[in-house]
């Protein structure tokens, strides 16, 4: 069923709680399921920090997140931003089918977080929103969460 990686990420989440005036926060959500990831960045120079999250959600749901913080400090924004929901399960020994939902709501999660730091410093114009959400669209200020269809 789930590796050890994520039983470990799941029994002992990494970087669980809120950073006080994060640079970027980002939540995003699965109706299907009802889990809501919510994760917490702190910039500096470009480079991550500091990270952490906040999830209502399954045990997966717990290890990616937890998997994601760990993945996301030390990288600069741009290289945070290319961290796949892919990358997220391979780093946990993967995910039953069942559960790769949770890794889409990592890296969604992630996006979103580096979409806020950027909309908060004037980085986001129209044209940046698809490169940190992976969506094209008009409207910057727009929901990026999770779409039910995406998994199917």
């Amino acid at each position: 069923m789930y590796s050890e990686k994520v039983m470990d990420h799941f029994m002992n989440p990494r970087n669980v709680g809120e950073i006080e005036n994060a640079d970027g926060v980002g939540e995003v959500g699965n109706a299907k399921c009802g889990d809501i990831m919510k994760m917490y960045l702190k910039i500096e120079n470009d480079i991550i920090v500091d990270a952490k999250f906040k999830t209502f959600g399954c045990g997966a749901a717990v290890a990616t997140s937890s998997m994601s913080t760990e993945l996301v400090v030390g990288k600069t924004v741009e290289e945070a931003l290319k961290i796949t929901n892919k990358a997220v399960a391979e780093a946990l020994d993967g995910l039953p089918s069942a559960k790769m939902h949770c890794s889409n709501l990592a890296e969604e999660a992630i996006r979103a977080a580096i979409e806020d730091y950027k909309r908060k410093n004037g980085l986001l114009g129209e044209c940046d929103c698809a490169a940190a959400c992976g969506r094209r669209c008009d409207d910057v200020h727009h929901d990026h969460g999770y779409d039910e269809d995406d998994d199917e």
